[in-house]
């Protein structure tokens, strides 16, 4: 074999499995959401995220638990409540969602690259 493909996948992009855990779908919006306005319950991050379902919130919410990003408060009162806040580990990843929203002023220039692109591909099949 070649030195190329005796390459891990880690090893050859070290950020791929922090973009496999941070960046997977729904995943950024309920992180952003629970470090931009704190503990809230599952209701509340349903109206937050008015595009998810909530079988796809409870599945992400058990995996973010999981990679200790989230953390899960049970309160055993009637009626039962559960709040949901980000944890330290979840927290350390504000530096990195401040960065991407700095460079949230280039989507202009991203969409302005794709009209750009279509369009010379739309010519070229004429």
């Amino acid at each position: 074999m070649s030195e190329l493909t005796d390459v891990d996948p880690e090893q050859a992009c070290p950020i791929s499995p922090v973009v496999d855990i941070v960046f997977s779908r729904w995943t950024t919006p309920i992180l952003w959401a629970l470090n931009e306005y704190g503990r809230q319950r599952f209701v509340e991050l349903e109206r937050r995220i008015a595009t998810i379902t909530p079988k796809v919130l409870t599945q992400r919410l058990r995996q973010l638990e999981r990679d200790g990003l989230v953390v899960r408060t049970y309160h055993p009162e009637v009626p039962p409540r559960v709040e949901y806040e980000i944890s330290e580990l979840g927290r350390s990843l504000a530096p990195l969602f401040a960065t991407l929203v700095e460079w949230s002023v280039n989507l202009d220039k991203v969409e302005q690259a794709r009209h750009d692109y279509d369009a010379r591909m739309t010519l070229r099949r004429t």
